[in-house]
């Protein structure tokens, strides 16, 4: 027979080790997604029509952030002269626009699509730094984006209105797309 004595510190062991545990993996996710996100961002102005027309709605030369406070995970786009985007390593300046997530656990809800961005703003886990029509024009930027690459169901959680208009011939095509440049993306990053 084992006694409970012997079985009671041994789980507490083991609780306590995935306390530790799930803000590392937390932070490995949304360090992951933020990545994906960013480079997700800038080939999709490539490819969609919707989101090249927001994004032509930003000045050149206009740069916004997405982080996590105070020093987690983030990207930082730029506006080329073409309205292209581009991604930014070792910014170090201010960003025209920053949309920063309060805690690392609400980037993780947002981004395991447990919670929408819209939805995330009015529990008050986001703030945007920054003039308040460049920050809704790039989140209807992250929402087509979104609906665009994420299963319809995945889709539904993370936006707050799906695209009525959005065929499935168009999503699979240009999901794909977007897919096969940020893997390409990925595999210039390497070489």
């Amino acid at each position: 027979m084992i006694s409970t004595k012997s079985v009671k510190p041994t789980l507490q062991h083991a609780y306590a080790s995935l306390i530790t545990v799930k803000p590392t993996l937390q932070h490995a996710y949304v360090s992951l997604m933020m990545d994906v996100i960013g480079r997700g961002l800038v080939v999709a102005n490539q490819i969609d029509s919707e989101i090249k027309s927001e994004i032509s709605g930003f000045p050149t030369n206009f740069i916004f952030s997405m982080k996590v406070f105070p020093k987690g995970p983030s990207f930082v786009i730029q506006v080329q002269y073409d309205h292209q985007l581009k991604l930014l390593k070792n910014f170090s300046g201010k960003p025209d626009l920053t949309i920063t997530f309060k805690h690392l656990t609400h980037a993780f809800l947002v981004f395991s699509f447990q919670e929408g961005t819209a939805q995330a703003f009015a529990n008050d886990r986001m703030v945007a730094d920054g003039e308040l029509s460049y920050a809704i024009r790039l989140v209807r930027c992250l929402n087509k984006m979104e609906a665009l690459i994420l299963p319809k169901l995945v889709a539904d959680l993370a936006v707050k209105e799906y695209p009525k208009n959005l065929s499935l011939k168009e999503k699979a095509t240009e999901a794909a797309s977007i897919y096969l440049k940020i893997a390409q993306s990925y595999l210039k990053r390497s070489t």
